[in-house]
């Protein structure tokens, strides 16, 4: 399952996405994993979710998404990741590769089993059909 909150900024989407992390952090039988891009929020999350800080800038998704591929190959437990400013972690993220990763992510959730729920900064009324359907 992939959930994606989207909003311009300022509108509650990290407030947003902790809430959802603790709620599973409490009550998932597997692990949870919270990126992020800084160390703001790390003191905010449940004790029973493991923070990921990304330490450097990811060129495109393909990178980021071996950098999920290396996370899930260390814990096989892993049944929620939560991202916390795709934007702010992949740097120069466009509307086709957006949506070419949301793809990728939609296989790897399935084959997986894990869950994935992500901030995408950009008005939910401007993406395109292929990520507006996971919107929540």
């Amino acid at each position: 399952m992939i959930q994606i909150i989207a909003g311009e900024k300022g509108v509650g989407k990290t407030k947003r996405l902790i809430e959802m992390a603790n709620e599973a952090g409490k009550t998932s039988n597997g692990h949870v994993v919270f990126i992020d891009d800084d160390n703001r929020h790390m003191y905010d999350l449940h004790y029973n979710i493991r923070f990921v800080k990304t330490n450097f800038e990811m060129e495109d998704q393909k990178i980021f998404f071996g950098f999920i591929c290396g996370i899930m190959s260390q814990d096989s437990d892993i049944e929620h990741i939560f991202i916390d400013g795709l934007h702010n972690i992949v740097k120069g993220l466009s509307v086709e590769s957006l949506q070419e990763f949301v793809k990728e992510i939609e296989t790897f959730s399935v084959s997986e089993n894990v869950d994935f729920t992500m901030i995408i900064s950009a008005d939910p009324a401007k993406l395109p059909d292929g990520v507006k359907k996971y919107v929540i």
